[in-house]
């Protein structure tokens, strides 16, 4: 493929979805190009607003929170492999608004604590805690969402 018909291939697979340069640097390497042109090809992207790291964090980070319910810590752990520098990182986990995050974190303790077939407290609110923190969710914040629940 030429320069040109690759730079188009990937303007649509950028403008079909949010995306991070490492998803496309990975793209680039399927065409025979050399680093050069790949580089070159980057740089027409980020140019023409076809790639934004910064935008991907934030659709990432909203995404991922709204759809799948993860904390702020897989969030963050998921843009890192990434390779998305810090900064923007930080921007997308600003995206999410501390009230909803709390609240969704509410959510899942309640529903997962209830959901729990045994009769032991202490083992119910481990496996509630597990849950948790294996979405992401920060280990004091689940402790305090536990606390709420048993307070009401």
């Amino acid at each position: 493929m030429t320069y040109n018909e690759v730079l188009e291939k990937l303007k649509y697979y950028c403008a079909y979805q949010e995306r991070a340069q490492s998803e496309v640097y990975q793209k680039l390497w399927d065409f025979q190009l050399d680093e050069n042109e790949r580089n070159n090809i980057i740089v027409a992207l980020i140019s023409e607003n076809y790639l934004n790291e910064e935008r991907f964090a934030v659709a990432f980070a909203e995404g991922k929170f709204r759809m799948k319910k993860w904390g702020k810590t897989k969030i963050k752990q998921k843009l890192k492999e990434k390779k998305v520098s810090t900064y923007c990182i930080n921007k997308g986990l600003l995206a999410i608004e501390d009230e909803e995050y709390f609240s969704t974190l509410d959510y899942l303790v309640e529903n997962k604590f209830n959901s729990i077939k045994d009769s032991n407290l202490y083992k119910k609110k481990v496996k509630t805690v597990n849950y948790c923190y294996q979405k992401g969710y920060e280990s004091e914040l689940i402790w305090e969402s536990i606390n709420r629940l048993f307070s009401e």
